[in-house]
């Protein structure tokens, strides 16, 4: 008797008690080991692969048959076709397949992602890596029109790859059936179970059966989101093919210290070195890369914005702008930080460090993909040490010190403006105040103001005011003793 058992990407026999204690190991590294359909492993010749990576290799067997997953590695590791291969070849060989024909397909398949952009890119994977089978799938977002959507549901479709808003608007309007669901897919898994996700996500999850299997893959995640992912899962494996947060070894990491004045200065500076290199730059808001786009473009480089407020198309020409053999800089928020697959980005530059240190993980993730070279380069002022701080807690990794702008750059960084866990708004605020000198970052009275009122500080502190300290002093106290001597006569 032989008990075959996997572990994280590794087969192995373990004898029973009675028979002699050997165990041979041995790694799955090529994807004709994993036994696939031929018509995936065709596809999968046809684009040149032939070594999986850690997480396929962990991930793929135990989808495979058919148990909930949680992923967590790397970003550009190939978590995608991770999950997207075994799931394809489930559609081909368990459960009730649909037929051929176009009419009559049942939804077997949902993946569930938080941006249009990586919702498009799945399709692209499920479209490649099926290319050789009768298998149909749609994509499924908001900002264009659903009457194509629409249309492919109605024609029948296996798979669904969709940003949650608009798959509840379809669904309310009885254009989406998922009781026949099979399989639920997150990817991204950490944002997309993020607070802002939950309550969508808790209305769809009541749509899909109960006895489905659950996927979840991302290149972070917290204890916190581990938790909330726990709902919906079933007795998991856990993947983790690297440090948990920790980002590509082969992406070189520095930071410059600069003043907020000297932001700007120092971005000109390095792009013009950086010139013809493609070069993704990080905002904090969207009016924030605007502003960046429109300078840039007055300094005669070429830059183009990627953002929540921008329409599909723009979204779509922006990012065909970036992936051309003459790309400008693109500017994105945080939208961009997940799942965007561009081949040879040289340069990522965080211009502002984001509010979270994971995001941090997954913007410089976006160069120095599959085993490439990168640099990632963050700008930080007064008011973001602390998210350095964070980040460098996390990843744990000193980043290095950029020192090639001595004359706008400093080799230590400035003291800390604001208290982890503020904005930088509330930091200058913070900063700018001094008790009893009337003053405020925003202006606001902190002491007596000039009108003589009581200090506004004893009043937010919950404090009387000192004997005397009162408006007018002693003349005040001559005044209230005269008004009463007049009111008792």
């Amino acid at each position: 008797m032989v008990v075959i058992f996997f572990d994280r990407g590794r087969v192995a026999e373990r004898p029973c008690a009675h028979r002699a204690p050997k165990e041979r190991v041995f790694t799955l590294s090529n994807f004709s080991d994993f036994n696939l359909a031929a018509p995936l492993l065709r596809a999968v010749e046809s684009k040149g692969y032939e070594t999986a990576t850690p997480i396929q290799a962990d991930a793929i067997p135990h989808v495979m048959k058919g148990g909930d997953l949680v992923g967590c590695a790397q970003t550009g590791t190939g978590k995608t076709a991770a999950f997207a291969l075994p799931t394809l070849h489930r559609l081909l060989t368990v459960g009730k397949r649909n037929s051929p024909a176009q009419q009559g397909k049942k939804i077997r398949v949902l993946v569930l992602a938080p941006t249009r952009e990586l919702t498009a890119q799945v399709a692209d994977s499920f479209a490649a890596y099926g290319r050789y089978t009768k298998l149909r799938h749609c994509v499924i977002f908001g900002g264009v029109s659903q009457v194509p959507q629409v249309r492919k549901l109605r024609a029948g479709v296996d798979t669904v790859i969709a940003t949650p808003g608009r798959l509840l608007d379809l669904i309310e309007q009885g254009h989406v059936d998922l009781t026949h669901v099979e399989t639920l897919i997150f990817d991204e898994a950490d944002q997309m179970l993020d607070m802002g996700f939950i309550h969508d996500l808790r209305r769809i999850e009541a749509h899909v059966p109960p006895g489905r299997q659950t996927l979840m893959f991302s290149a972070t995640m917290p204890a916190e989101i581990r938790k909330l992912a726990d709902q919906w899962l079933d007795k998991p494996i856990s993947v983790r093919t690297a440090q948990i947060s920790a980002p590509a070894e082969k992406v070189k990491q520095s930071v410059y210290f600069v003043d907020r004045r000297n932001k700007v200065r120092l971005l000109e500076l390095f792009l013009e070195k950086a010139a013809g290199e493609r070069t993704l730059l990080f905002s904090r808001t969207k009016h924030g890369a605007d502003k960046i786009v429109k300078h840039l473009n007055k300094c005669n480089i070429r830059a183009t914005a990627i953002h929540g407020n921008k329409s599909q198309a723009a979204r779509k020409r922006a990012l065909d702008q970036f992936k051309s053999k003459s790309p400008p800089v693109l500017v994105a928020t945080d939208v961009a930080a997940r799942g965007l697959d561009i081949k040879n980005v040289e340069h990522v530059v965080n211009y502002d460090l984001p509010e979270t240190p994971e995001t941090y993980v997954h913007r410089i993730g976006r160069t120095g993909r599959a085993g490439a070279e990168g640099k990632a380069v963050s700008f930080c002022t007064s008011d973001e040490v602390y998210q350095l701080r964070s980040i460098e807690k996390l990843t744990r990794r000193k980043i290095d010190i950029a020192l090639d702008h001595p004359d706008i750059t400093t080799d230590i960084a400035p003291p800390a403006t604001t208290a982890p866990g503020k904005s930088f708004r509330r930091g200058q605020q913070k900063a700018g105040w001094k008790k009893g000198s009337g003053k405020s970052g925003n202006g606001s009275g902190g002491g007596p103001k000039k009108n003589g009122s009581p200090g506004n500080y004893a009043k937010r502190k919950g404090k009387k005011p000192a004997a005397g300290k009162t408006a007018g002093g002693a003349g005040a106290k001559r005044r209230q003793k005269h008004r009463s001597t007049a009111s008792s006569k």
